[in-house]
C-alpha cells in the first residue's frame, strides 16, 4: 500500500496522533538492518492511524535535501539510523512545529543514550504515539549544524583519518585504528580560546564544545547540561599530551569531565584559533580546520522522548 491509499484510513482514527509522516532511514544501519526497521516503523504508524512515506538514503546530503522540502500536512519526521542521520534531519528541518522520531540504529547513538530512546520498533513506535518532546538547541560550527558536540584538536585528527580508512559502515573498531593512526603524526597544538567575546587565559590542547552527556560512546560529559538553555558546555584541556588524554579519557569514563585537567564552562558563542591549522569534527565529522567560529543557533528542535 502507497502512501496515497493509506490517507483513507486516517479517518478510522480519529485519535491519530498525527496527520502525516516521512520516515527518513540509512538503510545499511544497523549492520544492514535500517530498510528493514523503516518499513516496520511504516507499517506501525499506519496501523496507529498515520499515513506515513519512507525516504531511504543513498548518500550525504539525501536526508538534509528530503526533509528541507517537507509537504505540507507532514507534522512528524522519524530517523531511522545513527546520529550522521538525524542530524541532517535537524539540519534541513524548517519548521519547529513538526516533531522528530528516532530509531537509533547507529554505531555510538548518543543522543539516543542521553535521551533513554529504545532501540526496538515496537516500544519507538509507543514514544511516538505518546507525543512527549523535549526541545534541543541546535549549534552551528563554521556554519555546519552541531547538536552534540564539536571539538577542536585530537579528536578533529582522529574522525579526519576515521573519515579516509572509512569503507562502509562504521564500527567502534573503525575508530580505534583512526585513532592509532592520528597518533603517528599528533603533535598537541596551542588554542587559543574566545567565550562570548572574552579571551580565556593561556592556550590550550583540546577544546570540546558539547550540548550532550556522553561522548565517543564511553566517555561521560558534565550530567547536569540543559538541552535547551541556549548555551553549550565548553571543556577546556589544559594539555593534550598522549598521557593527558589518556588520563581524561580514563576520569570521563570512570566519573565524568570535567576535573583534573579539564575546566568547564558554558557560552553561547566560541571562537578558537591557532598558529598552525588544526582539525575541526562537528559530531564526528570532519569540518576542516581553525579558526573555528562556533554559536548557539535561535532555531531549535522537538524531539519525541519516552
Amino acid at each position: 500500500m502507497d502512501a496515497e491509499a493509506a490517507l483513507p484510513g486516517s479517518a478510522l482514527h480519529p485519535e491519530a496522533p498525527y496527520r502525516r509522516a516521512l520516515v527518513v532511514a540509512n538503510p545499511i544501519a544497523g549492520r544492514g538492518q535500517g530498510a528493514k526497521a523503516a518499513r516496520e516503523v511504516v507499517e506501525g504508524l499506519r496501523r496507529l492511524g498515520v499515513p506515513s512515506e519512507t525516504c531511504f538514503t543513498r548518500e550525504r546530503g539525501d536526508a538534509r535535501a528530503r526533509v528541507r522540502c517537507l509537504e505540507p500536512g507532514i507534522d512528524l519526521v522519524v530517523s531511522v539510523g545513527g546520529d550522521g542521520t538525524l542530524g541532517e534531519v535537524f539540519d534541513g528541518l524548517m519548521d519547529p512545529t513538526v516533531a522528530v522520531g528516532l530509531l537509533p540504529l547507529g554505531t555510538a547513538n548518543v543522543l539516543s543514550r542521553d535521551l533513554g530512546l529504545p532501540r526496538d520498533v515496537d516500544r519507538a513506535l509507543e514514544v511516538f504515539a505518546a507525543g512527549r518532546t523535549t526541545t534541543i538547541d541546535l549549534g552551528l560550527a563554521n556554519g555546519h549544524v552541531s547538536f552534540l558536540v564539536t571539538g577542536v584538536g585530537f579528536d578533529g585528527l582522529t574522525v579526519r583519518e576515521l573519515e579516509r580508512l572509512r569503507r562502509g559502515p562504521i564500527s567502534k573498531a573503525d575508530y580505534l585504528r583512526a585513532a592509532w593512526r592520528a597518533l603517528r603524526t599528533y603533535r598537541p597544538p596551542q588554542l587559543t580560546v574566545e567565550l562570548d567575546g572574552e579571551r580565556q587565559r593561556g592556550t590550550f590542547g583540546l577544546v570540546l564544545i558539547a550540548n550532550s552527556v556522553h561522548y565517543g560512546g564511553f566517555l561521560k560529559l558534565a550530567p547536569e547540561r540543559r538541552l535547551d538553555d541556549g548555551l553549550f558546555e565548553v571543556y577546556l584541556f589544559a594539555r593534550a599530551r598522549p598521557r593527558d588524554l589518556a588520563a581524561a579519557a580514563l576520569r570521563g569514563i570512570v566519573k565524568h569531565l570535567p576535573g583534573g585537567g579539564v575546566r568547564m564552562q558554558r557560552a553561547r558563542r566560541v571562537r578558537v584559533e591557532a598558529p598552525e591549522p588544526v582539525a575541526v569534527q562537528v559530531d564526528g565529522d570532519a569540518r576542516g580546520e581553525t579558526p573555528l567560529d562556533f554559536e548557539v543557533s535561535a532555531r531549535q528542535v522537538r524531539v519525541l522522548v519516552p
